[in-house]
Order: structure tokens, then C-alpha cells, then sequence
């Protein structure tokens, strides 16, 4: 009589497997497919032309793009490399902007028990309430007013103010795994408050620190909206000059696809570099619940 309730269990568990398996290989390729694409046009010598062919592979395969891209040979890509660092400026400052202070006033809440330390999350929570767009205006106005107009401070000062308290929240969240002994034991053999951060908080959260810096580099990586409003072209970055493509009726667009693919190379390396910690993150949040 056993044998058969063991049997519909161990059917339903390889059913689910399968849909689970299933449904992650649609989502895969519901994912890839606007990457294929972009491959597809930038391998395309036509400029972008293959797309509306329904080829699922260009007939003449070309490198071409990604060498106008490299030579700033294209329209719009003159000054290709410039951008890319001012990109890479914004993202990596932003980047180590929310560490810094997404670690330091996660520790201060959670390590030195500060009275009004949950208020402090719950108001920098409430920012998220307001969308970003709504703010370019009065942000405009308030970086006009401090003289950082077309200065790329003026936006990196915007990404870490929307990304650092995600940045709290999940230190927070994942500080709460961590024993609260480690740091009684570092004060009583005499550690002071910095000691405690730097060689017991720092070295611990090391995996949350890691999806946060993911975060805010994606963050920074993907906006447009203060970017355009904040820089002049002197200042513009990658995703400005992507965005000049809605304006042209007869942009290169296999040059294009080019620059994103190699725009999208950062994040990328990145999350590879971070993965360990990433992932030991995931896990331990998982183990946590």
C-alpha cells in the first residue's frame, strides 16, 4: 500500500522538476533573445539591415562594427572612449560611494545600537516612495544653485542618494544573520569601534557587500534621465549617445549595437569577479529564512 503514494511522490517531484526546468529554459531564452539580437545587428556589414530580413543568422558575418567602434570611426562614436570613462567615473564612484556609506550607516544602526536607529532606515526607505523622475526638477535646480552643472559629481551624487538605502536595508537584512558575539568578544579584548568595523563587520559582510556593489553599478550603468538632464555633450557618457538613436531616422545601427554589447562588458565582468560572494550571499539569506 506504501508503494504507491511513493510512487505519485516521486512522479509529482519529477514533474516539477521538469516544469522548473522548463520554464527556466523559456525565461533563458525570453531573456538572450534582445542580446541575440543586438549580436545579430552588430555582426550584420549592412548596417542593421538583417533584422528585418528574418534570417536567423547574417549571410556575411562582419567584425567590422566593433573595429569602427574601437577606431571611433562611426557616427556618433567620435569621441567613443571619452564617454566610456565618464561612464566608467560615474559607475565605479557610485559604486564605492554606497559601499562606503551603506556599510558605515548599516553598522552604526546595527553595532553601536543607536536610539533612533531604525527611524533613520524607515525615512531613507520612504525615498523610494517618490519616482526618480519626479526629482530631476527640483535636482536640477539644486545642483544649478551649488555650481555642478555639466559635472559628473551632479550625478553621481544622485545615483548614490537612490542607491544607498537599498544599501542599508539589505546590509541590514543580512547583519542580522551574523551572531551578535563576534562583536562582544572583539570589545571585551579591547577593540574599539573602528577595529570592530574594519576587521569584524567588513571582512563578515563581504557577500552582502558584494550584491550591493552589483546593484549600484547597475543602477549608475543604466541611467539616462540624469545623465541627459545634468551633462552637455562635452560631458555625455554611453548611454546619451545611445540615446541620440531615437533622433536619427538613419543611425549605423550595427555600430550601435556594437557600443551597447561593449558597454554591457563592465557589469558583466563585474558580477563574474563577485559571483562567489554573490552567490554565498544568496545562499545564506536562503538558509537564513
Amino acid at each position: 500500500m506504501s508503494g504507491a503514494p511513493r510512487s505519485r511522490d516521486r512522479l509529482r517531484r519529477v514533474l516539477t522538476e521538469a516544469g522548473s526546468a522548463l520554464l527556466g529554459v523559456v525565461l533563458l531564452i525570453w531573456s538572450l533573445l534582445p542580446v541575440y539580437n543586438m549580436f545579430l545587428i552588430a555582426l550584420d556589414p549592412e548596417e542593421g539591415e538583417v533584422e528585418f530580413t528574418g534570417n536567423l543568422w547574417t549571410p556575411e558575418p562582419s567584425l567590422q562594427s566593433f573595429v569602427e567602434v574601437v577606431t571611433q570611426d562611426a557616427r556618433y562614436l567620435e569621441t567613443f572612449w571619452q564617454m566610456f570613462g565618464n561612464s566608467v567615473i560615474i559607475g565605479a564612484a557610485t559604486t564605492v560611494l554606497t559601499v562606503a556609506i551603506g556599510s558605515l550607516a548599516s553598522f552604526a544602526v546595527s553595532h553601536l545600537r543607536l536610539g533612533k536607529g531604525r527611524l533613520l532606515i524607515n525615512t531613507a526607505l520612504l525615498s523610494y516612495a517618490i519616482p526618480a523622475s519626479f526629482l530631476i526638477v527640483p535636482y536640477y535646480r539644486i545642483v544649478h544653485a551649488y555650481g555642478l552643472s555639466n559635472n559628473l559629481l551632479a550625478v553621481i551624487a544622485a545615483q548614490v542618494t537612490f542607491a544607498t538605502p537599498f544599501a542599508i536595508l539589505i546590509l541590514q537584512l543580512y547583519g542580522r544573520l551574523i551572531p551578535a558575539q563576534l562583536d562582544d568578544a572583539a570589545r571585551v579584548d579591547g577593540a574599539s569601534p573602528v577595529q570592530v568595523y574594519l576587521r569584524i563587520y567588513l571582512p563578515v559582510m563581504v557577500p552582502a557587500l558584494a550584491v550591493v556593489a552589483v546593484y549600484a553599478l547597475l543602477l549608475a550603468w543604466n541611467d539616462y534621465l540624469y545623465q541627459a538632464v545634468l551633462l552637455l555633450p562635452d560631458q555625455a557618457t554611453v548611454a546619451m549617445m545611445q540615446g541620440n538613436l531615437f533622433a536619427d531616422t538613419d543611425a549605423e545601427w550595427n555600430a550601435m549595437m556594437a557600443a551597447g554589447m561593449i558597454y554591457a562588458l563592465p557589469p558583466i565582468v563585474l558580477l563574474l569577479v563577485l559571483r562567489r560572494h554573490v552567490m554565498a550571499s544568496l545562499a545564506m539569506v536562503s538558509a537564513g529564512v
